[in-house]
């Protein structure tokens, strides 16, 4: 049994056609970024790369918990029915699940944690009637998404997102990401930047920006307390899905002060949380993150993060958010070689997106209708 997996009675599970009546169509799409293939053809019930110690309780390629369920399932799905389409394709020598609805450029939407591809519902609706295809990405280890046993780094968690886009037949894209997915939306700008048409950054400051920040501010570092918590073997796994996710639950609440996210959010991040392996898979990011920095791999990153950035950018900060500081995030404009917009939202937490969603979607669509060309 993985260090993340408990044995309750009922499990969540990421089964997708099975919970939600939607047909899954597996797509292999044409060579990504690494030049990597995934072999799709064994059918919807093969299993997904395992994360690190995850062992024979890993979930399926749906999602579904392996082992005794105790003849009791649940019927909680990570593929939400709603107006959009639920597929898998193949990016980066792994298979990702997307959601996606409407037609038109590409609009890329990467979650940050503890969310999944979900926490966009909001934008899914608003860019489709704009005039989009709007796509939310799981990530890797996470959501409906393969849990490998490594790839856990930006440089190739970003490569993942730039063969997303190939994969799903674009040559360019709109991408928005939310703090961890924000950290990745600066690096994929980097690293392929001919893909990026414009970038919308939330609750995320600039990779270097951060690094320096952990190094000598003392109000950050203490802000991530969650994260130097993940740095311990085993424990943080058992913690976050202990008491069903209990504390998964706390953090959302924290973080979103004043305003909050509704029960039905919090009770779907909770759910997704706990499905084998994910809590694992989800903050080994944060791990690298902080071992790192003293590392010749995590001062080779920075070295290149130096690389300006060539996509217009838009960056969207809660002034209320305690986890990354609007100071840490302000100043992300000196590494972007195009034009930059700095959005402060008063009265926002950690989630602008789901937070105060109609403020946050109208400052979107007025920016990738800025960019379109």
């Amino acid at each position: 049994m993985p260090l993340d997996q408990k044995p309750p009675a009922a499990r969540p599970s990421a089964d997708s056609g099975r919970a939600t009546g939607h047909a899954t169509d597996r797509v292999s799409g044409p060579a990504t970024d690494s030049g990597h293939a995934t072999d799709l053809a064994s059918g919807l019930d093969s299993a997904p790369g395992t994360g690190a110690g995850a062992g024979s309780g890993a979930a399926s390629a749906d999602g579904a918990a392996d082992g005794p369920t105790d003849g009791v399932a649940e019927a909680w799905s990570i593929r939400q029915a709603g107006p959009w389409t639920h597929r898998d394709l193949a990016a980066n020598g792994a298979r990702f699940h997307i959601a996606e609805l409407g037609s038109g450029p590409l609009v890329l939407l990467v979650h940050g944690w503890p969310e999944y591809w979900w926490a966009w519902r909001h934008q899914l609706t608003a860019l489709a009637e704009a005039g989009y295809r709007a796509v939310a990405l799981d990530l890797r280890g996470i959501g409906g998404s393969d849990r490998t046993p490594r790839g856990y780094d930006p440089g190739n968690l970003a490569l993942d997102i730039t063969g997303v886009i190939r994969s799903l037949g674009e040559r360019r894209a709109h991408l928005v990401g939310h703090a961890s997915g924000g950290t990745l939306a600066w690096v994929a700008a980097v690293m392929r930047p001919s893909v990026i048409q414009s970038l919308t950054v939330v609750s995320a400051a600039h990779p270097r920006d951060l690094r320096r920040a952990l190094l000598t501010d003392r109000r950050q570092f203490a802000a991530f307390e969650h994260v130097l918590g993940f740095q311990r073997p085993w424990i943080p796994e058992r913690r976050l899905v202990a008491d069903d996710a209990a504390l998964v639950g706390r953090y959302l609440e924290e973080w979103s002060r004043p305003n909050g996210l509704d029960a039905t959010a919090v009770h779907a991040y909770r759910q997704a949380i706990q499905i084998p392996s994910t809590a694992h898979c989800s903050i080994e990011p944060y791990r690298w993150l902080l071992r790192s920095l003293a590392r010749p791999d995590g001062i080779q990153f920075a070295r290149r993060m130096k690389k300006p950035i060539t996509a217009p950018t838009l960056h969207v900060q809660g002034a209320s958010d305690p986890v990354l500081l609007s100071h840490t995030a302000l100043g992300g404009g000196e590494y972007v070689a195009a034009p930059y917009r700095w959005r402060l939202l008063p009265g926002v937490g950690h989630f602008p997106h789901e937070e105060a969603p109609e403020e946050f979607t109208a400052e979107l669509l007025d920016w990738v209708g800025r960019h379109k060309e």
